[in-house]
């Protein structure tokens, strides 16, 4: 039925391996279901039913992209988008959480259009491939920032704004233990190298006392003070229109980006850097910002972790199935998933923004049309934090040197237009 379902041995792969990427992918995006209902619930959310939400906007999102698009891409409320519910909706504009519910709703309904009519799926396949690659090395750079950040190997300074944290403290130190665990296994073609060290670093940190052992199995709390209580006639008003785009266009680049990363990382796409099955992977996330709305979380999106399980070899939707499932346990198992620390992770994402970082050995540096946006792209993403600024620059970036290069023969009319598009948000935003 698996072989039926989801083609593995056409792809190369197997159950086994399947399921080790999956949970490898799980535990290192595991930490939104903590981080998501912690900052909705200062938006006045229930923490609980926020937390019940998560985990089953999730779940839905990857079975839909494990099943329909046969995918390895894991879904699940998004980080940044959530901080963008909260302080920038609620708290910032003054509206209630509600009325952000619904327009997460409305924007849910427009990426679905959008995906059905192909829009969505034209602007990815828009996208040249320098500029696939240059997204792919992008994003480990800013997977490599967020795992140092994570791990305190890099904090905020006032007069440099980061500098080199203590790394002689458990934390940074365990961070790093937890890289070169993976790097060792890895060379040594261990495929769980990944679980592996985020396992040993947990345990590590439990015998230090770093974690607190809370159990195993609580009964879930109730999602009942946040279903179905969006306010969609609220998030109409023309007030909130540039909120619904806003939730929108973040949503639409990020996951773009996220999608393009890492179906090359796992080889998916073909010679020309075109993706099968695109509109059903791009319907997964709109229909699950869709339930996710109803439920009570902020905008589903796709994971870029979705990364660290096709580093160990995922390579179907079963890999995002394993995720979902994993998800819904999540609801059952909180209170031992908690004693994961963000060190525990901060090592295999580090090792994935390497793996990713591979990608620059495919760009032709000797041809200047072609560097400059691959370096724009490389080092705004992680230094604007932002997935979509880092897509938008490039892009701006490629046109423009291309026809000063006199090669505006290789831009495309689509080109063109998401360019300009670019260059309007940033300068009326």
């Amino acid at each position: 039925m698996l072989e039926r379902l989801f083609a593995l041995s056409h792809q190369g792969t197997t159950v086994k391996t399947e399921v080790i990427a999956g949970l490898t992918t799980f535990v290192t995006m595991v930490y939104i279901v903590f981080v998501n209902p912690a900052m909705l619930s200062e938006a006045g959310i229930d923490m609980g039913a926020a937390f019940v939400a998560t985990c089953i906007a999730a779940a839905i999102g990857c079975f839909i992209m494990g099943f329909w698009a046969n995918y390895p891409l894991a879904l699940a409320p998004g980080m940044g988008l959530n901080a963008f519910f909260t302080y920038g909706v609620v708290l910032g504009m003054g509206h209630a959480w509600q009325s952000a519910l619904g327009a997460v709703f409305l924007s849910g309904c427009l990426f679905l259009l959008l995906s059905l009519f192909k829009v969505r799926e034209w602007v990815i396949q828009a996208i040249p491939l320098v500029l696939k690659q240059a997204i792919a090395t992008g994003i480990g750079a800013f997977l490599a920032l967020i795992a140092l950040k994570n791990a305190g190997i890099i904090v905020a300074s006032p007069a440099t704004l980061v500098q080199l944290g203590d790394i002689t403290s458990a934390g940074p130190l365990l961070a790093i233990l937890s890289f070169f665990i993976i790097a060792a296994l890895m060379f040594r073609d261990i495929k769980s190298g990944v679980l592996l060290s985020i396992f040993l670093v947990t345990a590590c940190a439990w015998g230090l006392g770093l974690v607190e052992y809370h159990g195993i199995v609580s009964a879930p709390p109730s999602v009942m003070p946040t279903m179905l209580q969006l306010d969609i006639t609220s998030a109409l008003e023309l007030s909130m229109l540039s909120v619904v785009f806003a939730f929108l266009f973040v949503d639409l680049f990020d996951t773009s980006g996220t999608l393009v990363a890492v179906t090359q990382k796992a080889g998916l796409a073909d010679e020309h850097g075109k993706m099968p099955r695109l509109g059903r992977a791009l319907s997964a996330d709109s229909t699950a910002t869709i339930a996710g709305s109803m439920l009570g979380t902020s905008t589903t999106t796709s994971y870029i972790e979705s990364v660290s399980g096709v580093s160990v070899g995922g390579k179907t939707g079963l890999t995002a199935v394993v995720v979902g499932v994993c998800f819904l346990l999540m609801i059952f198992f909180a209170p031992l998933a908690q004693m994961v620390p963000a060190y525990a992770t901060a090592g295999a994402i580090l090792y994935v923004a390497v793996l990713m970082l591979q990608n620059l050995k495919f760009v032709n540096w000797d041809d200047m049309s072609d560097a400059i946006p691959v370096s724009v792209v490389l080092l705004m993403t992680p230094l604007t934090f932002s997935i979509a600024h880092g897509i938008a620059l490039g892009f701006i970036a490629y046109t423009v040197v291309k026809v000063l290069c006199k090669k505006s023969h290789e831009v495309s009319v689509s080109v063109w237009i998401l360019s300009a598009l670019f260059v309007m948000k940033f300068a009326f935003s």
